[in-house]
């Protein structure tokens, strides 16, 4: 179950009666959409159904019986966020608000890079600056996923910028080969990888292009800066940073 801090009500009116579910609002947005597949204990905040949810109060059960024709809260839930409308305090759009737009800025910064400065990336502070430039404003009650192809769009005439994956070869020196490759194959999909004659470890990865300065910090910590990263434009070209 989740915090009441963190539930939203899911309000439903029907025969003159008020029904109320306290749910996580993405969960409660999923459901209204026919697209929530998790489990439904995992994102309530009370395995209950109310009249008044702030008061506590509770209907009656001949009024479940005549809407639902049951009194099972978890049976009730669902209907009620689906058929009903999703309450929610200027607190918690705020709130909302805030995490979604942080989201947003993530999974661009992750997956974006500058096509005019070597495809390198684009910081955060980079996309909150732009996003605010561009006027672009986030829905608190849309998934952060769902507005990415708004916000590029939003984003392209004021930063140079495209989604791209970057594959990458790493080299880690024998001395630390040996518990330092088990961290860099989780860095992204391993393509392949190779053990040296002089103990030394080589992968090749692929992942979103923003995270190649993480890749590099990462072996530079590992190796203590003796580590070799090179990222491999095709066949023929490769620069090493």
């Amino acid at each position: 179950m989740i915090s009441l801090e963190e539930a939203v009500t899911a309000r439903l009116e029907s025969h003159g009666e008020r029904f109320e579910v306290l749910i996580d609002p993405d969960a409660a947005l999923a459901m209204k959409r026919g697209e929530f597949d998790g489990e439904l204990e995992d994102v309530i905040a009370a395995e209950d159904v109310f009249e008044n949810a702030s008061r506590g109060d509770r209907p009656a059960e001949e009024a479940l019986e005549t809407v639902f024709e049951t009194t099972d809260p978890m049976e009730i839930i669902p209907r009620i966020v689906r058929d009903g409308e999703i309450q929610i305090t200027a607190e918690q759009r705020e709130e909302m608000l805030e995490q979604k737009h942080n989201r947003l800025v993530t999974i661009i910064a992750r997956n974006a890079v500058n096509p005019q400065m070597d495809d390198s990336p684009h910081p955060p502070e980079r996309i909150e600056r732009a996003l605010e430039e561009a006027g672009f404003t986030v829905d608190p009650m849309e998934p952060a996923e769902n507005q990415v192809d708004d916000a590029l769009e939003a984003l392209r005439p004021v930063i140079p910028i495209r989604f791209e994956e970057v594959t990458m070869a790493v080299r880690l020196p024998a001395d630390y080969a040996g518990p330092g490759q088990a961290r860099v194959r989780e860095f992204g999909d391993l393509e392949r990888e190779e053990w040296q004659n002089d103990g030394s470890w080589v992968g090749v990865l692929t992942f979103p292009a923003g995270l190649q300065n993480d890749l590099y910090d990462l072996v530079n910590e590992i190796t203590s800066g003796e580590g070799d990263v090179r990222v491999i434009k095709d066949k023929d070209e490769i620069r090493t940073r």
